[in-house]
C-alpha cells in the first residue's frame, strides 16, 4: 500500500501509434547491432556535452528505492590516464601471466587482446563507473549490482546512439581505480569505459549474436 503521505504526480506518458512503436523498435534494433566494443580509438577530440548529457540520461535509470547507487567519474586529464593505464596493464599481466584459467584464456585468443591497453591512452575520454555501497550519510542501499548495471547498459546505448564508440574493459581486480580517483570505501569501481571515435583502421572480431530464438522464451509459445 502507498503512503498516503508519500508525494506523487501523474505519470508523464505517450502512447504511440502501433506503426510507430514497431518502426521505432526496428530502428533500435538496426542500430544496436551495429555496436561493437572498440580496442582501436583515434585520439580526435569528441564532445565532451554529449558525453555529459549520456551520463545524465543513464542516471535516470530504475535503482533499488531510488538510492541511485552510482557515480559516474569522467576522465580527460592526460596525467591521470596515463596512470589508469599503467595499474590497469599491471593487472592484466598477472591475468594473462596465471590468474586466468587455460579455458578463459582460450575464449579469449578469437578477440586477440593482451595485456597491452594502449586504449585507455589513445581514447579522449574514459568514464569509470562506480557502485555505492551506502550514500554520503551511511543511508544503506538496496539491489546495488543490478541498478549500476542497469545504468551502465543505458550509458552505453546512449553513447552508441550518438556516435561514440565504447568498450567494456574490467581489468580485475579494479581497486587501483578507487584509489586513482580518490574515491571513498563506500565505492568500488564496476566498469571502466574508454569513449571516442573509432581509429580509421579500426577492425573489431568478426562475431554473431545468437537469434531471438535462442534468447527468448514465450509462456505460452508463440
Amino acid at each position: 500500500m502507498v503512503d498516503p503521505k508519500a508525494p506523487m504526480r501523474p505519470l508523464a506518458f505517450e502512447r504511440l501509434p502501433e506503426a510507430e512503436m514497431r518502426a521505432r523498435a526496428d530502428a533500435l534494433l538496426a542500430q544496436q547491432r551495429r555496436r561493437r566494443s572498440v580496442r582501436h580509438f583515434s585520439d580526435a577530440p569528441i564532445p565532451l556535452d554529449v558525453v555529459r548529457r549520456c551520463i545524465e540520461a543513464a542516471a535516470q535509470a530504475p535503482s533499488g528505492a531510488n538510492k541511485q547507487p552510482w557515480t559516474f567519474c569522467l576522465v580527460t586529464d592526460p596525467v591521470l590516464k596515463a596512470e589508469i593505464r599503467t595499474a590497469a596493464e599491471a593487472e592484466e599481466a598477472a591475468f594473462y601471466g596465471g590468474r586466468a584459467s587455460a579455458t578463459w584464456l582460450a575464449d579469449l585468443t578469437p578477440f586477440g587482446t593482451t595485456a597491452s591497453k594502449p586504449f585507455l591512452t589513445v581514447a579522449p575520454a574514459l568514464i569509470v563507473v562506480f557502485a555505492q555501497s551506502k550514500g554520503p550519510d551511511d543511508a544503506q542501499h538496496y539491489y546495488v549490482r543490478e541498478s549500476v548495471g542497469l545504468a551502465t547498459g543505458a550509458l552505453l546505448a546512449g553513447l552508441h546512439g550518438c556516435g561514440l564508440a565504447t568498450l567494456t574493459h574490467t581489468p580485475s581486480p579494479m581497486g587501483f581505480l578507487a584509489s586513482a580517483l580518490g574515491r571513498p570505501d563506500t565505492e568500488r569501481a564496476f566498469l571502466l569505459i574508454p569513449v571516442g571515435y573509432p581509429a580509421a583502421d579500426c577492425v573489431v572480431p568478426d562475431i554473431t549474436r545468437k537469434p531471438l530464438s535462442g534468447v527468448l522464451v514465450e509462456y505460452p509459445p508463440g
